[in-house]
């Protein structure tokens, strides 16, 4: 059965790439040809100074559909601008990787016409929730789509970090830091470190230690609906969270990492002719 298209398409360009601004405003002009209100204007290199143009997460809020023009950097950038809303996002690969930015340059015009006529397959990706704590001080929140790391500068000494899940004690981990990845994270930092690859509709987490001090410590896969608590135990200088690898916040002994399911997901329009096992086959070079 055909899905509800799109009334407003808002469009987020990865920066400092002129091709993609290029492509942005043909866009567009495209969609206004075809009487669809463009949200905003940000695709145009040389902004606007009287306000009109709505701020990132404004313009993703206001849209049905979001046309994202870039890699994977700019896909998480764009699920984190979503808020409580729930907008397709269609991602159009001008960056190197492309495991979230499904679509080829090519296919971008007749994606948006199959959207337009109702034709698509969305596939709906966990996000997470994340509060920084110190005391009964909320000092940070925010929202991942790949993943929640705590780990140490270079010169820091191993740190150690205890995990609990739903209150439960689950182990203190000594290493150089500690990976919570959702699956559409597991791909990233996660595998690099050793951790698995999930499936990405799978109702899972995983709990990954960075170059642990005991080799027994492996990776851990817990239900996404659990509450997950990080403690950092050691004074250590240059301990930091970072969120999706583009916010950071230093941390100080006890410091507390909040984890949660976010109640909204991020929803990507997938490509009717491929498949995540294609994607992995292609992104990690399997059989080459």
């Amino acid at each position: 059965m055909a899905k509800e298209p799109p009334r407003t398409v808002g469009i987020i360009v990865k920066p400092n790439n002129a091709d993609a601004w290029k492509t942005a405003c043909e866009l567009a002009d495209w969609l206004r040809g075809k009487s669809v209100e463009v949200a905003g204007e940000p695709f145009c290199p040389a902004g606007s100074t009287d306000g009109s143009v709505p701020s990132g997460q404004r313009l993703v809020q206001m849209a049905d559909l979001t046309v994202v023009l870039g890699g994977d950097g700019t896909m998480i950038s764009t699920a984190r601008l979503s808020g409580v809303g729930e907008p397709l996002v269609l991602g159009i690969n001008y960056g190197s990787l492309g495991y979230l930015t499904d679509f080829r340059i090519e296919e971008m015009y007749s994606a948006l016409e199959a959207i337009f006529e109702g034709n698509y397959e969305v596939d709906r990706r966990v996000l997470l929730d994340a509060e920084h704590w110190r005391g009964k001080e909320k000092l940070a929140e925010g929202r991942v789509l790949n993943d929640v790391v705590i780990n140490k500068a270079a010169i820091a000494r191993i740190i150690e970090i205890e995990v609990r899940l739903n209150g439960l004690f689950v182990n203190s981990f000594r290493s150089d830091g500690l990976i919570v990845a959702t699956p559409t994270g597991s791909t990233a930092y996660n595998l690099s470190a050793g951790g698995p690859i999930i499936y990405p509709s799978m109702n899972a987490v995983v709990l990954t230690p960075i170059c642990p001090f005991t080799l027994t410590n492996r990776p851990i896969v817990v239900p996404d609906d659990a509450e997950i608590e990080l403690v950092l135990k050691n004074e250590n200088e240059g301990v930091v969270l970072t969120l999706d690898g583009q916010t950071g916040y230093a941390m100080h002994s006890n410091d507390r990492v909040i984890i949660r399911k976010s109640s909204t997901t991020f929803n990507l329009v997938q490509p009717p002719n491929r498949n995540y096992f294609d994607v992995l086959r292609n992104k990690l070079k399997w059989g080459r």
